[in-house]
């Protein structure tokens, strides 16, 4: 006798809701700072959490922990990373100014791709494998080019200071006295107005420097910066 075929009994909706659910990133050490690189450019350092970073690879955060000791080590973790993106050349301490100046723009650039990592820096000695290389990298070429171990030595500790300070500033939006969210050009104006309604006899060198007061954007000051460290830096070497 023959028996009519059933049809399929249908799978509960949750079922096929995990089964169309995409496949989650495989969870790894460089997939979490992945995520944590996606977390910091749209909350910033400030934002940046254990919990969003979970969240972000659809997991719960204790099962970062298994790969990323803490929020601290996944902070170094970021640091090394963006770091790792700045080639190093062989030291020549022949041209160290040329070198050191190339390698710092080439790190604000790398700053700049990743808005946020430039806050973690900051209160922090960070420390991975690409960060003791930069060490050495320095010292090889300061010490190289006759700069005493102590100017060289603390020499990176001012470098790291100014790009991670004047990288965290340019990626903030300008505040203005008021208050009032403004643009970088209409926030100078303001300012500038005030500073023209000073008395003369009492600011002239004020007045006297204007323009160059609110001349240059974020790039020239920056390179203007690096130049009077490089600059300072020359001026220890026994000639």
């Amino acid at each position: 006798m023959e028996t009519s075929q059933q049809p399929p009994i249908p799978e509960p909706p949750w079922k096929r809701a995990a089964r169309d659910r995409a496949p989650r990133t495989p969870l790894t050490q460089r997939a979490i700072v992945d995520a944590a690189l996606r977390v910091l450019k749209r909350h910033g350092s400030e934002g940046l959490s254990m919990r969003r970073v979970a969240e972000e690879l659809g997991t719960g955060p204790a099962s970062l922990y298994w790969h990323v000791a803490n929020k601290d080590e996944l902070a170094n973790l970021l640091i090394d990373r963006v770091a790792s993106e700045i080639p190093l050349p062989p030291p020549d301490p022949d041209h160290w100014e040329e070198q050191l100046t190339e390698w710092l723009l080439q790190a604000r650039e790398a700053f700049k791709r990743y808005p946020g990592v430039a806050g973690l820096t900051l209160g922090r000695i960070p420390v991975g494998p690409t960060l003791v290389r930069w060490t050495e990298w320095g010292l090889a070429l300061l010490r190289g080019a006759g700069i005493p171990d102590r100017i060289a030595t603390y020499a990176f500790d001012l470098l790291g200071l100014y790009l991670g300070a004047t990288s965290l500033e340019e990626g903030m939006p300008p505040t203005a006295p008021t208050g009032q969210p403004l643009g970088i050009e209409e926030l100078a104006r303001m300012i500038r107005s005030y500073f023209e309604s000073l008395p003369k006899e009492q600011f002239p060198n004020v007045h006297a420097t204007l323009d160059e007061l609110f001349s240059g954007g974020a790039e020239e000051r920056f390179q203007l910066g690096l130049e009077v460290i490089v600059r300072g830096l020359a001026s220890y070497i026994e000639r």
